[in-house]
């Protein structure tokens, strides 16, 4: 049977008045301002036969590269996923490909330039505080009760996510979301959410100044006797035997042939294991009975980020038994969930993707084909920057360059003198693009005036994926961008051997699967994006939103002469 056709809904006066209200897409300022309490009356019914729960799921790290490697030996909640309407060929558009920025281009439909999350974190030298660095998720203003703490925020985000549009239309929908990362949860859920939970040490937590509902106070005992006994190790697939190989990193330290024991208290290796995503999705089915989701006249969205295919990624890189462990259990884990669901009676539709790829490490990918992977030369750190730039211009050298490693965004010191600002800038640019390393280097006004990108998000040149990630205010003053094959990391070490973040494919692209009960499956290998994502669902609840909303566009889920996307047959 094929999925249901949902129209679109005409835009009425009131439905307009409530989502013009939501926080701009367009305009900038420095913190978004939350989206206004709900109405007391919807101002339009949802779409006939549209789910009651929208269920929008991230892996992080989930590349298109694991799916693709990965699906013959799915048979638990991602094989059912990719019975549906699969996209295997989804792109996170935008060069910065980390999880904040990722996540929030999800549930907005809007790429990084416009949601202003430009990157996990950038430098804001006029913050009054030491630390310049500032985090995505974080409200800098506010002092946290540990100096190496952080009072958790979505204030950065400018763009409301599909939840709060459907709250703001619909007072009785519900928006909950909970993650492995305070920021995935955040940038899926927004401003206005109804209970919002991430791990945090050893258990989860929840915004300052909320308290803990029972879910998650259940979810914490379990899980704190869990920590307290330790586990054993998890199992190897027969079909991952091959990938069971100790790769050396040092006299000292080699990954490949890992296996998830949990020592007793180890807080830190249930984190980084496929326990983590698992509790996740156990705390879901939770949080799905405490808001009682699916059981509302109007659709409730319940936003799930997992992130320890992320942790796994970058402790034990993308292609060793500790990956092959982890997508193992978390397809389990997902079918699980889908379980749980279906025992509730609950008409759910699925969405499941990615926040950004992933790399495997150089010294595996030099013994598989690829030799021109390496680690990044370490002349392209910011204190090597700083003095090169110094020797060249004549400057001080102290923090004359200011980056969160050597790639990315990139500053100069805010006092430089406009002339002496515009002689480091030309230095700094003439340093990098000398280094073997370096594919690109744009300036700020570069990037400002490059036309944004059109057409299919693989073609996309450099500059242009630039720009998607590109907001003025928090922008640095050039973005670095390394070559391919080149891994950011000067030197492994336990926990961080391989990782993402470029402008390559394999950062960019990430499968996008929707499901629901009774659609015809259908595969579609052309691009789209995941900003796509935000429009589909709207059409598929009949969510009115204002024109210009989305970077997006929405993705017909019809397989047959029905249109999901309001078109008549």
């Amino acid at each position: 049977m094929a999925l249901r056709m949902v129209r679109s809904v005409a835009l009425g006066a009131a439905a307009l008045a409530v989502l013009a209200a939501l926080p701009s897409a367009g305009i900038a300022r420095p913190v978004a301002k939350p989206a206004p309490k709900a109405q007391s009356a919807p101002a339009v019914q949802p779409a006939p036969g549209a789910p009651k729960l929208i269920v929008a799921i991230s892996i992080d790290q989930f590349s298109a590269d694991l799916f693709a490697q990965y699906r013959s030996h799915f048979t638990g909640g991602l094989a059912r996923l990719a019975s549906g309407a699969v996209f295997p060929a989804g792109y996170q558009s935008h060069a910065a490909t980390e999880t904040c920025p990722g996540h929030s281009t999800i549930l907005t439909g809007v790429h990084p330039a416009r949601s202003g999350i430009i990157a996990n974190t950038w430098i804001d030298q006029s913050v009054t505080r030491a630390k310049k660095t500032v985090y995505c998720a974080e409200d800098e203003a506010k002092a946290a009760a540990d100096p190496k703490d952080y009072v958790a925020s979505v204030g950065h985000l400018l763009v409301p996510t599909l939840g709060e549009r459907v709250k703001a239309l619909w007072p009785t929908s519900r928006n909950v979301a909970v993650s492995g990362k305070d920021r995935g949860a955040l940038m899926m859920g927004g401003h206005v959410i109804d209970s919002v939970y991430w791990w945090k040490g050893a258990g989860f937590a929840t915004l300052d100044g909320r308290t803990l509902t029972p879910a998650a106070v259940n979810e914490n005992k379990a899980l704190g006797e869990v920590l307290a006994q330790g586990a054993p190790e998890l199992p190897l697939p027969d079909w991952c035997g091959a990938k069971a190989r100790a790769v050396p990193l040092s006299a000292t330290f080699a990954v490949g042939t890992g296996r998830f024991a949990l020592a007793a208290g180890d807080k830190n290796a249930f984190r980084a294991s496929p326990r983590l995503d698992r509790a996740t999705l156990d705390l879901a089915t939770e949080l799905l009975d405490e808001n009682k989701l699916g059981k509302n006249a109007t659709p409730d969205v319940l936003s799930v980020s997992l992130s320890a295919t992320d942790y796994v990624g970058h402790g034990y890189g993308t292609e060793g038994s500790e990956m092959c462990i982890q997508l193992q259990q978390l397809d389990l884990a997902l079918g699980d969930f889908f379980v749980a669901l279906d025992q509730r009676g609950i008409d759910y539709a699925v969405v499941l993707t990615a926040d950004h790829g992933g790399f495997d490490m150089p010294e595996r990918l030099d013994e598989q084909a690829l030799p021109a992977a390496h680690r990044v030369n370490k002349a392209l750190l910011p204190e090597a920057l700083s003095a090169a730039v110094a020797a060249r211009t004549g400057l001080d050298a102290k923090d004359l360059v200011l980056a969160d490693g050597p790639s990315g965004d990139i500053w100069l010191r805010r006092d430089l003198a406009p002339a002496d600002k515009a002689r480091a800038l030309e230095a700094l640019k003439a340093e990098l693009l000398a280094n073997p390393d370096v594919a690109a280097a744009f300036t700020a006004d570069e990037i400002a005036a490059a036309p944004a990108g059109t057409g299919s998000p693989e073609t996309w040149p450099l500059i242009a994926r630039a720009k998607a990630s590109f907001y003025k205010p928090r922008s640095g003053d050039l973005v670095l961008m390394l070559k391919r094959g080149v891994v950011p990391i000067p030197t492994p070490g336990p926990g961080y051997v391989a990782t993402h973040g470029s402008p390559w494919d394999y950062d960019r692209r990430v499968p996008i699967l929707f499901w629901r009960k009774g659609m015809t499956s259908f595969e579609q290998p052309s691009p789209v994006e995941t900003v796509d994502i935000a429009p589909t669902l709207a059409a598929l609840i009949g969510l009115p939103v204002p024109a210009g909303a989305f970077d997006g566009r929405c993705l017909d889920l019809d397989a047959g002469t029905g249109d999901t996307c309001g078109a008549k047959p």
